[in-house]
């Protein structure tokens, strides 16, 4: 187990189970954060095996006595079962937290924070508070409230989650977003043959087994593909770093001669979607993705900040690996007069999850608690909950 101490002290001592993918368990007891083992993506039943060894260890740690368990909100997860089964045994809570809001609750926790917020998250997948796969959010947060302000243009995944195995299926859904379909066939069928690509075509076209998503990782994995640097990927995020790699390298060879591309879209990206598509060139291709995505988000961030009043925006999600994307939304926004936060020992990707689910769960516990049974110390200044309410009814109405 690896210890680590936090800057400020959560309210409630609180055991996370972490995320779906790259899983790490960790116990929250004050300023004080042991985290488990990486214990790899929960696939596997040796995977699931050793998060409930952790766990145990984790309890031992507490011996046995915790405020709440807390997971992710996906309910069919192997963790979300196991929290909610050991919080039954314990007769505690527990506690589900959105996975983009975790995210930027990783943030605040490595900070003692729960000031209000701007958060960027953007990652390959995480269940919404809608139902629906989210993945590319816009979102204010404060303590352990947050709002969803916003997010990227949805695609739609043909054929289900083997689209975000197969670049070229994405950059068929990007055709079709940009209105485009009949491009579909012509440009991937050397590529898969006509068969699939036809039939790829139709499923777009009816509808059929095509959910929808508002992932960065499925956008970037649709540029990929467009681009011709990816038709099929074995790795997580190899798409993404093929095109990160290839921006890098055409920026380069430019000299500082770069394309200068307006954030105004924010975080609709079908026009920029559209210029990609038009061009040929693998390189220009990444590289303006790159360009027009950090310039869209760091417009709807700083607006965003500027209109709920907060000079504070959290980048945070695997995405934010892309040290390409997170230099220049960093660069905008600082020139701008923003504070930019990130992810520091946690790290911007789902390892670092569970931190942000126990932080987040520890502040709930505790509001929900004064809430309930209000005492004369709470309702004497609650200044930071005053502000937190009204920060989050303002993004409400946004």
């Amino acid at each position: 187990m690896n210890t680590v101490k936090l800057p400020v002290a959560a309210p409630a001592r609180v055991l996370a189970v972490g995320a779906w993918l790259k899983n790490t368990a960790c116990l929250l007891d004050g300023d004080v954060l042991h985290w488990s083992p990486l214990h790899g993506d929960l696939g596997s039943p040796q995977a699931c095996r050793v998060l409930d060894e952790s766990l145990d260890a984790l309890l031992h740690i507490a011996d046995g006595r915790i405020d709440a368990v807390t997971h992710d909100l996906h309910p069919d997860f192997a963790s979300t079962r196991l929290a909610q089964a050991l919080a039954a045994t314990l007769g505690v809570p527990a506690i589900p937290v959105q996975h983009h809001h975790a995210h930027v609750g990783v943030v605040q926790a490595e900070r003692g924070s729960i000031d209000p917020v701007i958060g960027l998250a953007l990652d390959g997948v995480g269940l919404g508070s809608d139902g629906t796969a989210w993945g590319g959010e816009l979102l204010a947060v404060a303590g352990a409230r947050w709002q969803r302000l916003g997010h990227l243009t949805p695609l739609v995944l043909p054929g289900g989650d083997v689209a975000a195995r197969e670049p070229w299926r994405m950059a068929a859904a990007a055709l079709h977003r940009i209105g485009a379909a009949e491009r579909i066939v012509p440009r991937f069928t050397p590529v898969v043959g006509e068969r699939l690509a036809r039939g790829i075509h139709d499923l777009i076209e009816r509808d059929l087994n095509c959910p929808g998503t508002t992932s960065a990782g499925r956008w970037f994995d649709a540029i990929a593909g467009l681009a011709g640097l990816s038709v099929r990927q074995s790795q997580e995020a190899e798409a993404a770093m093929a095109l990160e790699q290839a921006a890098i390298t055409w920026l380069a060879s430019r000299s500082g001669d770069e394309p200068v591309i307006s954030g105004d879209h924010g975080l609709e990206l079908q026009a920029l979607a559209a210029d990609c598509a038009a061009r040929t060139d693998p390189g220009e291709i990444a590289a303006r993705f790159h360009l027009g995505l950090a310039a869209g988000l760091a417009h709807e961030a700083g607006a965003a900040a500027t209109r709920l009043g907060t000079r504070t925006v959290v980048l945070a999600g695997g995405c934010f690996h892309n040290r390409l994307l997170t230099e220049r939304v960093l660069a905008t926004l600082g020139a701008r007069g923003f504070e930019v936060q990130l992810p520091r020992a946690a790290g911007p990707g789902d390892a670092g999850l569970a931190l942000g689910q126990a932080w987040i769960a520890a502040h709930r516990l505790v509001a929900s608690s004064e809430a309930t049974h209000p005492t004369s110390a709470a309702a004497s200044v609650p200044r930071a909950a005053a502000d937190i309410d009204r920060f989050i009814e303002e993004a409400s109405c946004a």
